[in-house]
Formats: C-alpha cells, structure tokens, sequence
C-alpha cells in the first residue's frame, strides 16, 4: 500500500491483486479495490486456481502463477513489484540454505523491482506518516511456509549471529545491480 500511494502521486498507475483463494485474500482485494476505487486508480483482481502441480510447493505455485500474469501485462505495461530489502535477505537465507545464495534481481523482463533497497519498517513508516490503510495477512504468521518460519523462527537467531545481515545482503543487491548494469 506505501508503494501504491507513493508511486500514485507521481505517476499514473495500476494496481494489480493476486487473490490465492484464502478468505484474507478475498478480504484484502476488496479492500484494496475500495482504496483504488476511492482515488480514482485502475486495480486488476486476479484469483489463482488452488490446482497445483505434484511436487510443487504452495508458494512455488502462487509465485509462478502471478509471473505468468506479470509476463502478459508486462508487454503492455512496466510492472513494479514491492519486493523490498527484508524481502531480499529473507530469499537471500533461503537460497543460501538451498546451497546457492541468491539476490532478486532488479529486473525480469519487463518486472522491475526497485525498491529492494528499502527496509520494510520504512515502507510501514511511510504509510503511518500518510494515512496509508493496509491490512495484514494472518497467513504470514503460520511457519508452516517456509519464507515465514524463516521471517519468524530463523532471522531473529541470524540477526544474533550478525546483526548487520541487512547491510551484508545491501551490498550484494548493488553489487548484482552493478554487474547487470555494467554489462548492458
């Protein structure tokens, strides 16, 4: 919601809702259409079949099904995701654990991500400082996913252990954008 109201100011935008077939989905794309609807913004509401292939995690399932709309809307349209810093260090464990560790890149075709520098406090702070709604999802509390058993059970022991992680993975964001960037 921060990114929503903090690009809409600017610039012309849309905004597009992946609803993963839970009751808060449902309940968060009414609430994010009623905010659109109430300035005026274009919002697109997506509902992601439940059906997932064999062998394919839930959140495997739903990331590749909102990349396949991403890819169509993108060869009309720039797409913005809100992927920020926290975002970016959590993937960056994951994978690590995975045996490669990763950065989301900046970009994906025509998928930008530009705010991956941006700690998610300061995206709440921005939202408290301009009134900006938002609602929380009650699934990013349930470890049973991975990225939130690393959000809630694992980062707070990483941070112990260095407690600069989120400096550690800043680096390596602007080293992978300097490298993509270079080569261009």
């Amino acid at each position: 919601m921060a990114v929503l109201d903090f690009l809409s100011r600017r610039h012309s935008v849309q905004a597009i809702y992946f609803d993963h077939g839970t009751e808060h989905g449902r309940r968060a794309g009414i609430f994010l259409l009623e905010y659109c609807r109430q300035r005026d913004i274009e919002c697109w509401y997506k509902v992601i079949k439940a059906d997932r292939p064999r062998g394919v995690s839930q959140e495997e399932h739903w990331r590749n099904e909102r990349y396949k709309e991403f890819d169509v809307i993108s060869d009309w349209y720039p797409v913005v995701t809100c992927h920020h810093l926290d975002d970016c260090v959590e993937t960056w464990i994951w994978s690590s654990l995975h045996g490669e560790g990763k950065i989301i890149p900046y970009r994906r075709r025509d998928v930008i991500r530009p705010f991956r520098l941006v700690e998610k406090r300061n995206l709440r702070l921005w939202a408290e400082m301009h009134d900006v709604p938002w609602i929380e999802d009650d699934s990013n509390k349930d470890t049973c996913y991975t990225r939130n058993y690393i959000r809630h059970e694992l980062m707070p022991h990483a941070l112990r252990v260095n407690p600069g992680l989120s400096k550690v993975v800043k680096k390596k964001v602007l080293n992978d954008d300097y490298q993509a960037f270079s080569c261009v």
